[in-house]
């Protein structure tokens, strides 16, 4: 058996060396008709095109690099603090008389801490406008940005939006060097960036620093409330928070605004706010001195492996309208409770944030058009968005609740209304006991929840849920309708 290996192995060697030797001898043979470059020329041309390429760099940096400016803040604290040495007679009015007023031992004294922060901007206009990080600047009593040149200016504050970490300031300068927006969905994964700012210290101003798109939409990072970052390995360290993030045509593509890191310094992992979210929140705080938001009216969650296989679904990408709120656009166009929107305006949506993200960002009187999947068809939604009422801002999606085990139910009575504070004369059954180390309780199942369907049909008592579960066998899926909070939910689990 070895020598059966090893015979075909000695064969193709031998047609192998056989093979190089007439491809040397033609070579030699072509070398007699054609001139042979030298060694020198064969080098020359990796080495030039590494040196254009290194050109490039060094371009793009010096363009940028006069738009990036260095943001200081100062917050004054003030601290109470009891003085031991303080005098002991200080209120005796003969002591007062002759001496006059001491401070009295004991008693509780102010004292003012200034605390300095450091972060970055990029200027982006040719007036003044800066973009930064509202967490660079957050309840700063005095801000200073120090442009490329060692010109230092006070900056106003044009407007701060929490919701993305986008904040927008001012100086009093004309004729400044400004970096121009570019498409950050024209972004491809594996794509050339440059990162701009002062890491950890003044000292440190105008670093540059490169790396790649590691990916795109990344949401659910914890970060801020609307998020939809673009990660990239270029080097991002505090400090370079508000700074750029440019493309290899020398355009603003995003703003550094946070690390993964265990140790505290740069790991690889960096995040930016996307230009085309940041333009978006600059405008609307320039033009009406607040964020003003698309908003579609529903309640939306992210579709778990489970809720994919209860609903059919091909995969689980998508954002599944667990309730659509009355007079609103959503209710308009006709969307229902159960609906799976996995495409607007081309753009494929992959979770329930990216959705609150993408709608967020259309703003007002945008007309949209959905891609939507209900009862294993796909229909299109043509539809006008509203504005966000400030009451909504906070959240607009429900918890996702996977792998439902290991609870009781009872039937809603005047006490179990009471006790959960629920609406007595609703018809369901409602969660009375559960094993917090059950997958119930892991998922996040609560006691007081109201069961009104099972299946998609609705149970009105602990008879018909039963009698809906009395044929499920261990490996089905079970879909439920829960009511938690005055809100309608769905909770898929496999048995």
């Amino acid at each position: 058996m070895n020598r059966k290996t090893i015979w075909p192995k000695a064969v193709m060697a031998v047609i192998l060396v056989a093979a190089i030797s007439v491809i040397m001898n033609f070579g030699n043979a072509a070398g007699d008709i054609q001139d042979t470059k030298s060694d020198s020329d064969i080098l020359d041309r990796p080495i030039n095109t590494l040196r254009d390429f290194n050109k490039a760099f060094i371009d793009i940096s010096a363009k940028v690099k006069p738009t990036v400016v260095t943001v200081s803040t100062e917050r004054i604290l003030r601290q109470r603090f009891m003085n031991p040495f303080g005098f002991p007679f200080a209120n005796d009015p003969f002591i007062e008389r002759f001496f006059g007023r001491r401070p009295q031992q004991n008693q509780p004294e102010e004292r003012e801490f200034r605390q300095q922060g450091l972060g970055s901007g990029v200027i982006v206009s040719s007036d003044g406008l800066i973009i930064t990080n509202n967490h660079v600047i957050a309840e700063a009593d005095s801000i200073y940005v120090q442009t490329h040149d060692g010109d230092r200016f006070s900056a106003e504050v044009v407007g701060t939006d929490q919701q993305t970490d986008i904040a927008v300031l001012r100086i009093d300068a004309d004729g400044l060097d400004y970096l121009n927006f570019g498409n950050s969905d024209d972004l491809q994964v594996g794509e050339m960036v440059i990162a701009i700012g002062s890491p950890m210290s003044q000292n440190l101003a105008y670093s540059v620093t490169q790396g790649i798109v590691s990916a795109k939409g990344r949401s659910n990072v914890g970060l801020a409330e609307y998020e939809d970052f673009i990660q990239t390995d270029a080097a991002i360290n505090p400090g370079n928070s508000g700074g750029p993030l440019v493309n290899l045509d020398g355009e603003l593509v995003g703003i550094n605004t946070a690390i993964v890191t265990r140790s505290g310094g740069y790991q690889g992992i960096g995040f930016a706010v996307p230009s085309l979210m940041a333009e978006s929140i600059m405008r609307s705080l320039v033009d009406e001195g607040r964020v003003i938001r698309g908003w579609l009216g529903v309640y939306i969650q992210d579709v778990s492996e489970e809720i994919a296989q209860a609903f059919d679904l091909e995969d689980n990408k998508g954002a599944l309208v667990s309730e659509v709120v009355p007079d609103s656009p959503a209710e308009d166009a006709g969307l229902q409770t159960g609906d799976v929107i996995v495409e607007v305006e081309g753009r494929e949506i992959e979770t329930a944030t990216e959705l609150r993200s993408t709608i967020a960002s259309a703003g007002p009187d945008s007309k949209v058009k959905m891609k939507v999947l209900r009862d294993g068809r796909t229909e299109y939604k043509n539809l006008r968005l509203g504005e966000l009422p400030e009451e909504d801002i906070r959240i607009e999606t429900e918890t996702d609740l996977e792998e439902l085990l290991g609870f009781a139910v009872g039937d809603l009575n005047r006490q179990l209304a009471e006790r959960y504070s629920l609406d007595r004369w609703t018809d369901g059954i409602v969660v009375t006991e559960i094993d917090p180390y059950s997958k119930a309780g892991r998922a996040g199942l609560r006691e007081g929840d109201q069961i009104t369907g099972v299946n998609r049909s609705r149970v009105a008592n602990k008879d018909e849920f039963e009698s809906r579960l009395s044929g499920v066998e261990q490996g089905d899926n079970v879909l439920l309708n829960v009511v938690r909070g005055g809100r309608n939910l769905f909770v898929a689990f496999t048995v």
